[in-house]
């Protein structure tokens, strides 16, 4: 007998939640114990009651003016233990995709796949297993041509690099912080854009504002 999964919900349409809340209940090992329809409903509900995953949109009112979720996950994100993460979004902008990926998402379910793939899901993430469904899947497969050899998953030095970088400090502060010399830091800040398929500068900020870095 499989152990249950405690599971909240968050989507700002009821008819999604509703739709999600019947397709789960055909499972009898996962329990859906809360259900939040804004970012702040979300926070309250993660304090409110302990849960094994949490499915969520990203393009939902979030915290403080914010317009979307992804702050509040990476912050479940960073704690340990934490939740599973599944992203259920209609999404498919490569960059996105991916920086979802590297903040700790478990897995991401394009909503056209929903109905086939969030069981599956929900069963791969609890066994500590990357899942995207097809739609997902093939947005990252399609990625243009000319970026996608340097599409990667990034060292932690590099992902902190560029989250420091990201948030505002100089390529000098982050060598002090750090104890490295700034030509290290340039060079694994420079990785990090090339692994992310990023080209520029601009590209880079409005990739942080997407992931919720800024």
């Amino acid at each position: 007998m499989k152990e249950t999964v405690r599971v909240i919900l968050a989507d700002d349409h009821s008819s999604v939640r509703y739709g999600l809340r019947a397709l789960l209940s055909a499972a009898p090992h996962v329990r859906v114990v809360g259900e939040a329809a804004d970012t702040q409903a979300l926070a309250e509900l993660l304090d409110e009651y302990h849960c094994d995953v949490i499915i969520s949109d990203i393009g939902m009112p979030g915290v403080g003016g914010e317009s979307n979720s992804v702050s509040l996950l990476r912050r479940v994100l960073r704690e340990s233990p934490h939740p599973r993460v599944v992203v259920l979004t209609m999404i498919h902008h490569t960059h996105t995709l991916l920086g979802l990926l590297h903040i700790g998402v478990s897995a991401i379910v394009d909503k056209r796949d929903a109905p086939g793939s969030l069981l599956g899901a929900i069963e791969a993430v609890v066994a500590g297993t990357v899942w995207l469904s097809d739609h997902a899947r093939r947005a990252l497969e399609a990625a243009d041509p000319s970026l996608r050899p340097r599409l990667g998953v990034l060292s932690p030095r590099e992902w902190e690099i560029f989250q420091m970088y990201a948030s505002g400090m100089t390529i000098d502060g982050i060598a002090r912080t750090l104890d490295r010399s700034s030509k290290t830091i340039s060079t694994q800040k420079r990785s990090a854009m090339r692994k992310l398929g990023l080209t520029s500068e601009a590209e880079l900020a409005d990739y942080a504002r997407q992931i919720g870095l800024i």
